[in-house]
């Protein structure tokens, strides 16, 4: 039997690409291996949009480099950012890998690995055209059965000043609305109770082809065709998220009172210079306008620090605009200068220490703010979506509730009751910690549960980059 061993960096977009990958491999008769010693392919599909994420890519196919010093016959594949960003380069650094495989290359993957085993490539450098997956692809999901991503779109047409993504990935290509539906009906029967739609910019959606509103009508769509209990929106843009989106949500509750919307900046000359398309007042009126019509809306964004320019007076700005609004869930991260970004040559550049300094200072406001907020759900009754057992420890459960996305958000640690991975139980909140919330399922009032005969006792699977 033919044994592939996957690991998938990155981000859940790049995720949807390995899923595919594993899907095409299992249907040409390939078995999964977690040994890799145990494994013919050696196959890492990389993330390459930022420079933590290529120093942990190269970091991961070193170790695999020193497995295959151990084992020769093995084939080591290299796929995804990382390849499409540097190619040659690539090549040229790491002669030990018998084949890199740009972004474009997920549906050729088994063709591409049978002609480099047998010899028949004159290449080991394949960048392939762009393509856009469809329903009809094999996919393989790597998450926990009752949780998937939709990716709805790829690429990105909005240039901001400090991104990679569009000459990674490209520019914007929308799939199909009846595609989507298609793939959400065949999760569904999958036994996913969450799908979160993701994409570059979720607002984007359909823009390419001259249409508007394309990202209410799949949404409708997908509430009209399909019954997953949970549906949560990931990244949209500021300035292309419709009144009509507030009010669908509001009518329908399977959409989660949650949106993340990465803001970056909120003042206005450093937006400008991000070629971000508003400005800290239009942020203000948005959150205003979200909360106006959805009271009880989780918001999350992120932030870039130390963007050239950037002065005290930006970091105070945006100090006062999180006292100000007071948002969930905040990501914080340092700007780091991008080869081939057009930030990369601005003037002005701040120091590490200054980057490191803001970093801390953002994120430490952040946490008393995330920390208060939180105190709200003490005596409520939430629902939860059952992951299984805590990492903590397996005397508790771990779930989330419509307040918290997966893989970046705190938990809802459970010290009580009896639940099975995919279930939505409800949960009556006791405790809080900085991020994560605790208490146990109330009896006798549970939400619809999941797939008979799933117990988190039977159910495993990984958290770390492993597929």
């Amino acid at each position: 039997m033919k044994k592939v061993h996957v690991i998938s960096l990155g981000c859940p977009k790049n995720m949807v690409d390995s899923e595919v990958m594993l899907g095409i491999l299992q249907e040409d008769g390939w078995i999964v291996e977690d040994d890799p010693s145990q494994s013919d392919v050696l196959l890492i599909n990389t993330c390459g949009f930022i420079q933590p994420a290529v120093e942990e890519a190269i970091n991961e196919i070193l170790d695999l480099i020193k497995i295959k010093e151990q084992f020769p016959e093995k084939l080591l594949v290299v796929t995804g950012c990382l390849v499409q960003r540097y190619q040659e380069k690539l090549q040229k650094e790491f002669p030990e890998v018998d084949l890199f495989i740009g972004t474009e290359g997920v549906p050729d993957i088994a063709s591409l690995i049978h002609g480099c085993m047998a010899g028949n490539l004159t290449k080991t450098l394949q960048i392939p055209e762009r393509f856009l997956m469809n329903a009809r692809m094999p996919r393989q999901l790597a998450t926990p059965f009752f949780r998937s991503w939709l990716k709805i779109t790829e690429g990105c047409s909005n240039h901001c000043t400090y991104c990679m993504i569009p000459s990674i990935r490209g520019g914007l290509r929308s799939r199909a609305v009846r595609d989507l539906v298609e793939e959400t009906i065949r999760l569904e029967q999958l036994g996913v109770q969450e799908l979160t739609l993701i994409a570059q910019d979720l607002t984007a959606f359909g823009n390419e082809t001259g249409g508007s509103n394309k990202l209410i009508d799949l949404l409708q769509a997908i509430l009209t065709q399909s019954s997953i209990p949970w549906i949560r929106l990931m990244y949209l843009y500021p300035t292309g998220i419709p009144d009509m989106l507030f009010d669908l949500m509001a009518a329908h509750p399977r959409i989660v009172p949650y949106l993340d919307i990465p803001f970056q900046h909120v003042s206005d000359h450093i937006l400008k210079k991000m070629n971000r398309r508003y400005t800290g007042d239009d942020l203000y009126r948005l959150i205003d306008k979200i909360r106006s019509s959805l009271p009880d809306i989780a918001l999350r964004t992120t932030f870039l620090v130390g963007f050239p320019g950037e002065t005290e007076s930006d970091i105070v700005l945006l100090e006062q605009f999180l006292k100000d609004v007071k948002i969930e869930h905040v990501g914080v991260f340092p700007y780091a200068n991008e080869e081939g970004c057009p930030a990369e040559f601005f003037p002005d550049q701040c120091s590490e220490e200054e980057k490191s300094g803001r970093l801390e200072h953002i994120l430490s406001l952040q946490t008393g703010i995330s920390t208060e907020i939180l105190k709200k759900y003490i005596g409520k009754l939430e629902p939860v979506l059952v992951e299984g057992l805590s990492r903590e420890t397996d005397l508790l459960l771990e779930g989330r509730t419509r307040f918290q996305a997966p893989d970046i958000d705190g938990c809802v640690y459970i010290n009580e009751g009896e639940a099975h991975p995919g279930d939505i139980v409800l949960v009556r909140i006791d405790d809080t910690q900085v991020y994560d919330l605790i208490g146990g399922i109330e009896r006798g009032r549970n939400e619809d549960s999941g797939p008979e005969g799933k117990h988190f006792s039977d159910v495993g699977y990984k958290r770390d980059s492993n597929v």
